[in-house]
């Protein structure tokens, strides 16, 4: 699951990889759709992002295979075929090993060569001004874990688009859990993300001044005073069901509306609770289980 999160950062912010991997900040960067169809080929791993002069393959992967060098070359081998231009292989290792890792296929007549990054060696700094990019900081080199997560939160508060900030912190959780705790990513990530949301703030300021409105018929000091507790308390259920439907979508596909109508129905703490549990969730089935077994508000 994890590589395959790494291959869609790769196919949505293609230039962050040129500018990373090849050092090259042209914006005429798009990913290749191409039909190698001979076997073995596994599609479902290989991204392909072509530039003006060359032409980038990526393979990520969680646990090294052994049978990667003869398949680095025979993707080498059909992409030069076809396309007659320079290809850069590029072999991103996810999750620290002991075990010895080629970069070289090599017999007595042959001999292939291709770049293997081992993220757990790498510098995070790299990886902090571009966006794209910050969840692979998470499993770089570092002597200081929590303080290096701390950093990456902090860092993804600060990007603009919503949309992208909420992206983004997802998929560094999802990597994170290669490294780090559980209960750390959860320690870090639980709050800031949610409350730092323009969407949160615009609902919550809403919130208040409906609640105000309310309340002032009531009473001006008791209005004003019960009418933001409960704005506020509804405008952070919003933005937190907002939020976890967007998770669920990408995590398990668009959810079908008996679930949506489920989660709607959810307080501020049971949309916490399945924040959390959510990280663990391979399918539908899950969803529908912690829903039957949901804690009680």
């Amino acid at each position: 699951m994890r590589d395959n999160l790494c291959k869609y950062l790769a196919e949505k912010y293609p230039i962050a990889f040129t500018q990373w991997l090849l050092k090259d900040s042209s914006q005429d960067v798009s990913i290749l759709k191409t039909e190698l169809n001979l076997e073995p080929i596994r599609a479902d791993s290989v991204t392909l992002v072509q530039t003006q002069n060359c032409i980038l393959h990526l393979e990520f992967q969680v646990e090294p295979e052994p049978t990667l060098p003869l398949r680095m070359l025979d993707y080498w081998l059909r992409l030069y075929r076809t396309y007659h231009c320079e290809i850069v292989q590029v072999l991103i290792l996810l999750r620290r090993t002991r075990v010895y890792v080629p970069d070289v296929f090599e017999l007595p007549t042959t001999l292939h060569r291709y770049r293997v990054i081992k993220l757990w060696e790498e510098d995070p700094n790299q990886f902090f001004n571009i966006p794209a990019l910050l969840p692979f900081a998470v499993l770089g080199k570092t002597q200081n874990e929590e303080a290096l997560l701390q950093a990456v939160a902090h860092r993804i508060g600060e990007i603009e688009s919503v949309q992208a900030r909420q992206e983004l912190s997802t998929v560094v959780q999802l990597l994170a859990g290669l490294q780090y705790s559980k209960e750390l990513i959860q320690t870090i990530f639980r709050e800031g993300m949610m409350r730092e949301s323009v969407i949160y703030q615009e609902i919550l300021q809403e919130g208040e001044r409906k609640g105000l409105q309310q309340g002032l018929q009531r009473g001006r000091q008791e209005g004003r005073q019960e009418g933001r507790q409960e704005g506020r308390q509804e405008g952070q259920r919003e933005e937190a069901c907002t939020l976890i439907l967007r998770q669920l979508n990408r995590r398990l596909g668009r959810l079908p509306d008996r679930f949506v109508s489920q989660i709607d129905d959810l307080s501020l703490d049971q949309l916490e609770s399945l924040g959390e549990a959510l990280l663990d969730f391979q399918d539908l089935h899950d969803l529908e289980s912690w829903l039957g077994s949901r804690p009680s508000s």
